[in-house]
Order: structure tokens, then C-alpha cells, then sequence
């Protein structure tokens, strides 16, 4: 018989575990699913956000009509929404740019109210995220910021449920903890108890975007919703959540963001478990550590949210083809990158003497403009494209003596050139390039690959 609660707040955890049989097929050790998605709230970070709520109501930081702020790529706002909600709170999600649109549509469809800010930007710029809802609390009589990332209560909530679950649940078997490394409370909370309870015995495993700093990356842009930790060029003081502890953690599995989103749809498709990216980035870390292990060890991978929310990213073939991550066409544009010279970019804090220097090498002397003058190790993210240069504007300008070599280059950017998936066809390349543009960005994985000439796109056949 299912359960009977008296109130949505007592629904949240006691999430089944699943196995997975298909994606584990032939592989000697179990994989076993944390469906966290089926908590009432669609996410782990219910459990977060009930066990933050209680501990500022105990501590006195958060008292009748008071208001409840969080910076949150969704999740924790949305657990933050429910449970505030029902306590009789005001609610006030600061969300990340670059998250779901659904998150933000459910958000308020909790009563929630939504300030959209970046993160894409230094952690010392104003406009940063962070410091919009530090700035938000400041202001308004009774507010209490919530702050996952340092709040102790956030994997305490892991230590008291989610852990004492997975032990119970696997009957002390577990042998291997898989989840994804975001503010750290799941992985340090629930890893932590694991830890503790089996003396040591169990293995924990931080699931991590590939160039996520967390697991030795360059720190810049990923894909996969969140987890992981970014690292803006201009950044002064990088820190770590205090809600991580990293000591808890025996290793990383760094995922590739294209294995993370085609992970993630193939648990929908053959395991019917409509899952998230972060998701996917979990499982194919738990079906790499797996591949090593044999039939008396046991495997518990988190799955942190519902693909719900991420209906127009991960589960849309054309948002997939568009940032270059499916290419399941036969006339796609990876035959015409290949034969394109190297990519070339230029810093937007160059000379104008620099600039032209490098454009001298570039593909029809349009370059993209970006935020990092060091080369990322793992590529030129797309979200990092600030702007375009333009060698025969730059001439002029000399020319002209509207400007000198040494002037900053930021004055004279251009327009971002559009954006073309690898996976689309040439047909659909000129339709985004038109008339207007010299050029599009080719698009593998969500990073620049090279500048494809309208020339070149012209002369390419339709089909």
C-alpha cells in the first residue's frame, strides 16, 4: 500500500532504488538507480532545502513572514519554493542565465519569485549571481539567504536520509557511490554516512563535467546543468564550497559533455527514467567504475532530477544538432570542418595591432572574440564568444586613423558570429548565415571548431 502523508513536506526522500539493466547489460556488478526525480519537488535538492528551512528556523535566522532568497541553477530554488511556501515564507529564486526555461516556469508556478542574473561573469562583477542575492538579502527586512554552497545544513539533510536509505535499501551491499559534484552536499553527505557505516569500506566516486575544476579541469563552460565548478578568466579568488568535503571522495570520473546528454537520453529510451543531464553525467561515470568491478560488488548511482526540465535542451534533437553534440545525418558539416583551416580567435583585451596579426591567418579575416587571452585546454567554449573581429574593419579604422595599434581592441568588436551545429545539414547552415553575416562558427560539443566562410557554405551541396 503507498503511503499516507499529512502534508507534501513529509513526501520528500524515500526515493526507490532501479536497476539498471539494460545500460548495465553484460557488465558483472549491479548499477542501481537513486531515483531522486520522484521526490515531490522533482529533485535531491528537496531534501536540501527541507533541511536548510529547519535549521535557520531553529537557529532563529529565519522567523514568521520572513523571506527566503537562494542562488540556484533551479533545483534548490524549487525545493526551496515548496517547502517555503508551505511554511508561510516568501520566496525569492535568483537563477542562473544559463539555466531551463522550465526551471524558471516551474519556479513561479510554486509561488516563487525568479531574478534572472549571469554567471558567465568574474565572481567579483555585481552582476554575478551571487552577488545579486547577497545584494537581494541585504536589502529586504527579514530575509534569509539560504547559500547551498556553504550551508552545512545542505549534506547534513544526506547524512540523516538519502545515506541511511541507500544502506537500507542495498542491505549494507553497497559497495560503490556515484553522484555528481555540485555544491557537494549529495556526494559529502550521503558519501559521508556510506563511508562511516561500512568502516570505510564503501568507494565514493564524484561524477564531474570534463572541464569542471573539481576533478582537474580548465574550468571553463560545460553543458550539463548543475554540477561541476566554473572558473571565469578574470576571477581574482577562486573558492570551493564549504559544503564539499573533498577528503569524502576517493576519485573522479571527468565526463565528456556529449557522453553526459546521450547518456541522459539513453536512460529515457531504455530504461524509461526521464532524467536529467546531470544524470547522465552520473551513470556513464557509474558504468565506467562498474566496468572494472565484479558481481559481489554493488554500484548506487544519483539520479539528481526529472529531464522534465530540460525538455528544449537534452531531450530536443534540434537544441542537440544546433550546439553541434548529435550528428546522426549523413549530410552533416563534419566532412567540409575537416578541411578548414585552424580555428583562430582573439582576446578581447588585445591591441588592435594584435588583432590584425592574428587575422592575417584567419579564414576570410573574420575571427570570433573571446573572453580568455590563455588557450583553453579543452577548447574555445561557444558561451565564452563575446564578439567578433573583422580584419577588413580593423584596416579601415587604421586607416581612417579612427584608431592606432596599440588602442584596445574592445571598441571596434563585432557581432558574435551565428552559430552552426557539426550535425546540421548545409542547407540549414546558410538559412542561420543569410545575407547579413561573412561567416558562421562551426559547433562540436558546444565549442567553436572552426569558421566556415560563406563562400565555402555556398558552394556546398543542399543534400
Amino acid at each position: 500500500m503507498a503511503a499516507v502523508h499529512e502534508s507534501v513536506l513529509d513526501a520528500i526522500g524515500g526515493t526507490p532504488l532501479i536497476r539498471l539493466a539494460r545500460l548495465g547489460a553484460g557488465i558483472a556488478a549491479p548499477i542501481y538507480a537513486k531515483a531522486e526525480f520522484l521526490s515531490i519537488g522533482g529533485s535531491v535538492k528537496d531534501r536540501a532545502a527541507l533541511s536548510m528551512v529547519l535549521a535557520a528556523e531553529r537557529d532563529g535566522l529565519l522567523k514568521p513572514g520572513g523571506t527566503i532568497i537562494e542562488a540556484t541553477s533551479g533545483n534548490t530554488g524549487i525545493g526551496l519554493a515548496i517547502v517555503g511556501r508551505q511554511l508561510g515564507y516568501r520566496v525569492i529564486a535568483g537563477v542562473a542565465d544559463k539555466s531551463s526555461a522550465e526551471k524558471s516556469d516551474i519556479l513561479r508556478a510554486y509561488g516563487a519569485e525568479v531574478v534572472l542574473a549571469p554567471t558567465a561573469v568574474p565572481a567579483e562583477d555585481p552582476r554575478h549571481l551571487f552577488n545579486v542575492v547577497q545584494r537581494l538579502a541585504e536589502e529586504i527586512p527579514g530575509a534569509w539567504l539560504a547559500n547551498q554552497y556553504d550551508n552545512l545544513a545542505n549534506p547534513d539533510a544526506h547524512v540523516r536520509t538519502t545515506g541511511p536509505e541507500i544502506w537500507e535499501q542495498t542491505g549494507g551491499r553497497v559497495t560503490h557511490f556515484v553522484a555528481g559534484v555540485g555544491t557537494g552536499g549529495t556526494v559529502t553527505g550521503t558519501g559521508g554516512y556510506l563511508k562511516e557505516v561500512s568502516g570505510g569500506a564503501v568507494t565514493v566516486v564524484g561524477a564531474d563535467p570534463e572541464s569542471s575544476t573539481y576533478g582537474g579541469g580548465d574550468g571553463s563552460p560545460w553543458y550539463v546543468e548543475s554540477i561541476g565548478h566554473y572558473l571565469h578568466p578574470d576571477t581574482v579568488e577562486d573558492r570551493r564550497p564549504q559544503a564539499l568535503r573533498s577528503e569524502v571522495i576517493d576519485s573522479y570520473q571527468r565526463i565528456p559533455d556529449r557522453e553526459s546528454l546521450l547518456t541522459a537520453r539513453r536512460l529515457s529510451r531504455e530504461e524509461g527514467l526521464l532524467a536529467g543531464p546531470s544524470s547522465g553525467a552520473a551513470v556513464a561515470a557509474a558504468l565506467r567504475v562498474a566496468r572494472t568491478l565484479g558481481p559481489d560488488d554493488l554500484v548506487v548511482v544519483v539520479l539528481p532530477d526529472s529531464g522534465r526540465s530540460y525538455l528544449s535542451k537534452v531531450h530536443s534533437d534540434a537544441w542537440l544538432r544546433e550546439w553541434g553534440f548529435l550528428e546522426e545525418d549523413a549530410d552533416g558539416l563534419r566532412p567540409v570542418l575537416e578541411t578548414l583551416p585552424p580555428l583562430v580567435s582573439v582576446p578581447v583585451d588585445a591591441t588592435v595591432g594584435e588583432a590584425v596579426e592574428a587575422l592575417r591567418d584567419a579564414s576570410c579575416g573574420v575571427a570570433p572574440a573571446v573572453l580568455a587571452r590563455a588557450a583553453r585546454p579543452y577548447g574555445l567554449a561557444a558561451t565564452e564568444v563575446v564578439g567578433s573581429v573583422d580584419l577588413t574593419a580593423l584596416a579601415a579604422a587604421l586607416a581612417e586613423g579612427a584608431a592606432k595599434p596599440g588602442d584596445p581592441l574592445d571598441a571596434l568588436l563585432g557581432p558574435t558570429l551565428p552559430a552552426v551545429g557539426v550535425g546540421q545539414s548545409p542547407a540549414e547552415a546558410r538559412a542561420v548565415v543569410g545575407g547579413a553575416h561573412r561567416a558562421a562558427m562551426v559547433l562540436v560539443d558546444g565549442r567553436v571548431a572552426g569558421v566556415l566562410p560563406r563562400e565555402v557554405l555556398a558552394s556546398l551541396p543542399s543534400a
